[in-house]
């Protein structure tokens, strides 16, 4: 393997674009050791040679407060990577510019790529990257990634600084007194490492005395060095030193930390030169627009509303098309395999059962994920998903829980199991499990056909056309803001009680507003979120069809064991607006949302497999015969909203906390919800009716 090359860089300055282009499709992913964060590798090969790319997690800082920082950290100090690639955005280069200072004081060689040229060539920003380079002591290079434009400049500098054996000619100075006291520390922690490492840095971060990276610094030396009699010494008498010149142990570490950001501004007041004073007008009018209190939650409940209507009026054909298609496949299996010979007892199980529950999925779940993951993506890209998370702050922080909350509820639109596993990016461990434990009250498109389906047969009544579809989106929007409200309400008892604590603080970057590359995204979209989650929701939705199959053919005295178990819940279910078959239909729909309709419609007509009526009309009328009601409807629309989580998304909290005991509570808690909901509005109805 060639020359391994680390990609670091604050959060929103096109790292991964840099990786992404760099390495195409020669890449693969999966977790840091020991960790949730995802770890992104690949291969790119310049003039026969071979160089390793690493993703690193998105950080501010390597004085980490967050799980990525101390990823991002550990792998550029200690892993000690041929060369560490600083990403910075060139519109906001002087706050890029801290994490750039402490990356070439921990790293041995480093390339600076200014990345988004374009915008601030746009903007009237201009840039002396020599004069960057000859302040930094390190190479500077000037790229736009989205463009392609300047990433072979990074080989011609890895080439050059082979030719030089290029390394940084400027060490980092602090402040004064800071610096005497490294001064004091450097000879003991020299002889204690043999010289071999980072000597001022070592120095430096003794002093700054935070206990995660002394942990980590323990692992990588195998040693601890506070524990060295010399290095004691020296420290001692070094923070007593500082003590005297009024250095308490909370001081010196903002003294550390002062010392980039004054390094920072003084290198962007001598590189950087604005053309115009408010090149960022149109962002702030912008923010005005989408974050204020007047205009900032009427805008999102439009957008929401928006992309649920275009998900419903895209979705509908295609999603005709993929079942039409998928079922024609089932009719030629089954007369090749009658033609093969094959027993009946073997191929129906497996063609009605495992077959049909699995074209279901893919047919129901594929056409609005392809549609509405493409949609997130394009809101995430053009900047407007942080704002979300900006508005929501307020709210969450009343209720105890993290901002951050907001983009991972926003990500279990699509699905909850993304939603879940995108809860990484929360870093206190109580408000993670918060979101986790209440993202399943929004609804994943596995839960919009059937909402919408008794939306358009007992709520919006005669309308047709496009102000059918506009309507439905509408009440389907109303019925997610309800989601929200009980995922704040939700969330606001579990840190009163379980997971009691005050919100945390988190940095939260509101990134300059960008035209999205629509190609890239919707790839991007398509292959990462929606084929990965299709494919976890067949996997675990195909067995399932061979239980219920089973369960509908196999009778136990008259009846079949379906009908059984339906009878058996139906009191119950009646206490809440349902019936037997409707609360049975949900259990046995825990491997995936899909199909719990069908189901439905399978012991209504009581057949062997399952069924949908293509005609809403005949649905209605079937499920009118059946007993179904407003009251019916809405109760099912409830329970939909707030019920256990699906099993893919119940093997992704499992394998995210690391714990059955969440995964459990993850199911109880809107489980609980959605009983008591259903319950207390089948009770007022009745009070209504009577």
């Amino acid at each position: 393997m060639g020359k391994v090359l680390a990609l670091a860089g604050n959060p929103n300055v096109g790292k991964s674009t840099v990786f992404n282009a760099l390495t195409g499709l020669k890449q693969h992913t999966g977790n840091w050791p020991g960790k949730t964060v995802s770890n992104a590798r690949g291969t790119c090969d310049y003039n026969g040679r071979q160089y390793e790319l690493v993703d690193l997690p998105g950080c501010y800082s390597l004085m980490a407060h967050s799980e990525e920082e101390e990823i991002a950290r550990d792998y550029i100090c200690f892993a000690h990577p041929d060369v560490v690639i600083a990403v910075c955005d060139a519109t906001c280069l002087e706050r890029n510019l801290n994490l750039v200072l402490q990356i070439i004081e921990a790293a041995e060689q480093v390339i600076v790529c200014v990345n988004l040229m374009d915008e601030a060539a746009k903007k009237q920003i201009h840039i002396d990257i020599k004069g960057l380079s000859k302040e930094l002591g390190v190479p500077v290079i000037g790229i736009t990634a989205r463009e392609e434009i300047g990433l072979e400049r990074i080989f011609l500098t890895l080439q050059q600084m082979e030719k030089q054996k290029s390394h940084k000619l400027l060490a980092f100075v602090y402040e004064g007194p800071v610096e005497r006291a490294i001064g004091m520390l450097e000879p003991a922690v020299e002889w204690a490492t043999k010289g071999e490492e980072n000597t001022r840095w070592f120095c430096a971060r003794l002093l700054d005395a935070n206990s995660n990276l002394l942990d980590s610094m323990e692992e990588y030396l195998g040693y601890s060095l506070v524990e060295d009699a010399e290095v004691a010494g020296a420290l001692k008498e070094a923070v007593e030193y500082l003590a005297q010149a009024g250095y308490s142990k909370e001081k010196i570490s903002d003294a550390i930390a002062a010392s980039y950001i004054r390094r920072a501004e003084q290198i962007s007041r001598k590189t950087v030169q604005y053309g115009k004073k408010d090149y960022d007008r149109k962002d702030r009018r912008l923010d005005w627009i989408f974050t204020s209190k007047k205009t900032g939650f009427p805008i999102m409940f439009i957008m929401l509303l928006l992309v649920f209507w275009i998900t419903i009026c895209g979705a509908n054909y295609p999603s005709q098309l993929l079942s039409d298609g998928l079922f024609w496949g089932e009719d030629k299996l089954v007369l090749a395999v009658r033609a093969a010979g094959v027993p009946k007892m073997i191929y129906e199980p497996l063609i009605y059962g495992v077959y049909r529950v699995a074209a279901w999925v893919v047919s129901v779940m594929l056409p609005p994920m392809a549609i509405f993951f493409p949609l997130f993506t394009l809101l995430e890209d053009l900047g407007y998903l942080p704002r979300v998370a900006f508005n929501l702050d307020h709210c969450f922080q009343r209720c105890h829980a993290c901002g951050k909350q907001a983009l991972t509820m926003c990500m279990g639109f699509g699905c909850n199991a993304v939603g879940v596993t995108g809860c990484r990016i929360i870093d206190s461990p109580r408000e993670r499990l918060i979101a986790i434990i209440t993202n399943n009250f929004v609804p994943c498109n596995g839960r919009f056909p059937m909402l919408l389906s008794i939306i358009s047969m007992f709520l919006i009544g005669n309308a047709a056309g496009i102000f059918s579809s506009f309507l439905s989106a509408l009440l389907l929007a109303g019925v997610i803001v309800l989601g929200i409200l009980m995922t704040l309400l939700v969330s606001r008892i579990l840190s009163g009680t379980i997971l009691k604590g005050l919100p945390s603080s988190f940095t939260l970057e509101l990134p300059p507003y960008r035209r999205p590359q629509i190609g890239k995204v919707i790839v991007r979209s398509v292959l990462d979120r929606t084929v990965f989650v299709l494919g976890r929701a067949i996997a675990v939705a195909a067995p399932a069809g061979l239980v219920i199959w089973l369960m509908a053919n196999f009778k136990v005295g008259d009846a079949t064991v379906l009908a059984r178990c339906a009878d058996f819940l139906d009191p119950f279910a009646r206490l809440m607006g349902l019936d037997g078959i409707i609360l049975l239909a949900f259990i046995l729909g825990m491997p995936a949302n899909e199909i719990v309709m069908p189901i439905v419609v399978m012991c209504y007509l009581a057949q062997g497999s399952l069924l949908e009526l293509g005609d809403s009309q005949a649905m209605w009328t079937l499920l009118s015969q059946n007993g179904w009601t407003w009251v019916t409807a809405i109760s099912t629309m409830l329970f939909s909203l707030m019920h256990w989580p699906c099993a893919t998304t119940c093997l992704t909290i499992r394998k995210e906390t690391g714990s059955l005991k969440w995964m459990l509570l993850s199911i109880l808690v809107p489980t609980v919800a959605g009983i008591a909901a259903c319950m207390a509005f089948t009770f007022i109805a009745g009070l209504v009716m009577a």
